[in-house]
């Protein structure tokens, strides 16, 4: 595998709690070799299609999506911008709802066409050590999807 590839997580955490998975998921991401890993707190529309992955994360806060999230997709999709096939995934933490990752996830597979790791992974408040692995299990996956698609 000549060239490195890149996965790219924006998220947005008020609590910690979502930031605390963030930081498992790259380290999940980043232990498959050639894997570069990219975290954000704010991107363009355009340095979506920069990427080889992308994974969005997002707390849920009033059953929804935060305004910042929602200005970066609907940006995206007035640039037309192009994920269509891009591997892509949710995740975030949530008090008593836990629709914003579900939400993303849907906006990802149906409106991007992206090829989207289902279900979405929602951690209820503080990730304990379980919760973090699974985390750490899905930057693994990500990342193991965008190598085997490399070289299919």
């Amino acid at each position: 595998m000549a060239n490195t590839l890149k996965i790219l997580i924006v998220y947005y955490s008020q609590t910690g709690n979502t930031e605390k998975m963030v930081r498992a998921i790259e380290e999940g991401a980043k232990s498959v070799v050639g894997i570069n890993v990219e975290v954000k707190y704010f991107v363009r529309p355009e340095e979506l299609e920069e990427a080889d992955a992308i994974i969005l994360g997002m707390p849920t806060y009033y059953h929804d999506i935060s305004i910042d999230m929602k200005n970066l997709l609907e940006g995206a999709s007035k640039q037309e911008t192009n994920l269509k096939g891009k591997v892509g995934a949710a995740f975030g933490s949530y008090g008593w709802s836990g629709e914003a990752p579900n939400m993303l996830t849907e906006i990802m597979k149906n409106r991007f066409e992206m090829d989207v790791i289902e279900p979405a992974l929602r951690i209820k408040y503080n990730p304990d050590s379980k919760a973090l692995e699974e985390c750490r299990k899905l930057g693994k996956t990500v990342a193991e999807k965008i190598v085997q698609k490399s070289i299919s």
